[in-house]
């Protein structure tokens, strides 16, 4: 791996070693952090964790524990590297894993996860190796059904699961929640306003039975190209996405 850039997050709270190629650290880590309804005292599972982006963001904003996953031993590793830059020691920590194998011994309160943004054999493999396996399942069994599974089998009971996509694939991921959570939350993330929703964040509880709802969203930009204040709040001021 090359020698990784540095960034900074949430106004410069959160400090990143990333690599100058593959996945990037974006908008959608923090936002999946900002819609986790985790408190101080949970322990909150990273699923696909990247270099921490969605985990320091939490971390952050909450205090609490994250445990992150992740495949890829080179993000993995510079992940691990971010915990002392984010005074997070003995607070979040990774893992390099398939989340398909990993089980833990004590259920999370939360599982968030941000899955990559194409299904295998839908889109062309990108010639860099990170790259493709970040934006696309390589492993052509891997679709977003094991990532609700792999939620579901670390998840306590009445836990919750927070998942960025699509909104192309709201569907599937209603479809892939099934009977096992309830009390689903939509949230739609619109460019502009009056545009249709590139990205939808999905709450869900574990075991429960209540219906599902529709939140109005969140728009991220002004008309100009500037932030809305409630996208400006949550980005700067670490502000929850409820």
């Amino acid at each position: 791996m090359e020698q990784p850039e540095e960034i900074f997050v949430l106004n410069k709270r959160v400090r990143l070693l990333q690599p100058p190629k593959g996945f990037r650290t974006s908008l959608d880590s923090v936002m999946l952090a900002a819609a986790c309804p985790a408190k101080q005292d949970d322990h909150v599972l990273d699923m696909g964790a990247g270099v921490g982006g969605a985990a320091f963001c939490l971390f952050k904003r909450v205090g609490c524990a994250v445990t992150g996953i992740e495949l890829q031993p080179g993000y993995a590793s510079l992940a691990q590297q971010n915990v002392p830059l984010n005074d997070a020691i003995g607070k979040v920590q990774f893992i390099q894993s398939d989340i398909r194998n990993y089980k833990s011994d004590t259920p999370f309160d939360h599982v968030i996860c941000n899955p990559p943004y194409f299904e295998a054999g839908g889109h062309t493999i990108s010639p860099d190796a990170l790259r493709a396996q970040a934006l696309g399942h390589q492993d052509e069994t891997m679709s977003v059904k094991d990532w609700v599974d792999a939620g579901f089998k670390n998840l306590r009971s009445g836990g919750s699961l927070i998942m960025i996509h699509q909104a192309s694939m709201t569907d599937d991921i209603i479809q892939a929640l099934g009977r096992r959570f309830g009390a689903v939350e939509i949230i739609p993330l619109w460019p502009r306003l009056g545009e249709a929703a590139k990205r939808v964040i999905v709450r869900a509880r574990k075991d429960r039975q209540t219906p599902c709802t529709l939140h109005p969203g969140l728009v991220l930009h002004e008309a100009g190209g500037s932030y809305t204040p409630e996208t400006d709040g949550i980005l700067r001021d670490m502000a929850p996405l409820t």
